[in-house]
């Protein structure tokens, strides 16, 4: 029997055959080298920034990183409405600066759990939210420093959550900012998705949506996803000038 075929035969049966053969189709991570010299780190995060997207100003003290171009990818599919917050409960998990949290509030969200490792990040987001989308936005922010959803409400439960994960397969520095931000490799990812299982975190019809690329292990990542019971379809996907790195926005549902 061949993979694809086995991995159908083995798995849960809500998981469908349509997410086990896009499993099956995904690339293998890129080598070594090439994961290296795409990640180099790009900003001195030790340093203080700034950092802008859709007009709106955001403060970046030492030790926050700031969005790259696949945290944009969450950022305009959240603006866009490609991933529907309008009168829901979001998390943001690893909310960094804050970005998802502004556009939460912009789209309607009901609630907006703002959720980070590091207590600077969930300090900031929490700043920038109330300049940026006021606190009488009609969205309440509940801000959580947090090993993923380790200190999360125990009867929590949320519509949509968004994970631009640190999941590069290399070590691209020793400087634990960067390894925190950037690649801790794929078991975060597989924890994520551990939790959100085993706490049952998802509301009917609710959905998480995962940006990974080939800089990562693809296949390994959403497997595990699909063992413990998630649908997966690809909600974007696409290139990088000069690079060989593909990113995907994936959206997992129970």
């Amino acid at each position: 029997m061949d993979e694809p075929n086995r991995a159908a035969a083995s798995a849960p049966p809500y998981a469908s055959q349509e997410s086990w053969e896009l499993r099956q189709s995904l690339p293998d991570p890129l080598p070594a080298d090439v994961i290296v010299a795409a990640n180099r780190p790009r900003e001195n995060v030790a340093s203080h920034r700034s950092y802008s997207y859709n007009g709106w100003d955001f403060d970046v003290p030492p030790g926050v990183f700031s969005p790259g171009l696949t945290s944009q990818v969450v950022f305009d599919r959240l603006l866009d409405g490609t991933i529907p917050l309008a009168g829901g409960r979001y998390a943001v998990m690893g909310c960094g600066l804050g970005v998802e949290t502004v556009i939460a509030a912009k789209r309607g969200a009901r609630e907006v759990y703002a959720l980070d490792l590091h207590p600077e990040s969930v300090r900031n987001t929490t700043a920038h939210y109330k300049r940026l989308a006021g606190e009488h936005s009609g969205t309440r922010l509940i801000p959580i420093t947090s090993d993923l959803f380790d200190r999360f409400p125990e009867s929590g439960e949320v519509d949509v959550v968004t994970f631009n994960p640190p999941a590069v397969k290399e070590a691209v520095s020793d400087d634990p900012d960067i390894v925190r931000n950037m690649c801790v490799g794929s078991g975060v990812v597989t924890r994520f998705f551990d939790q959100i299982a085993e706490r049952d975190l998802l509301a009917p019809g609710g959905e998480v949506d995962v940006v990974i690329s080939n800089t990562s292990e693809l296949r390994k990542i959403t497997g595990h996803a699909l063992d413990l019971g998630f649908s997966l379809e690809t909600a974007h996907s696409q290139g990088w000038d000069g690079s060989d790195v593909r990113t995907y926005l994936f959206r997992l549902r129970r």
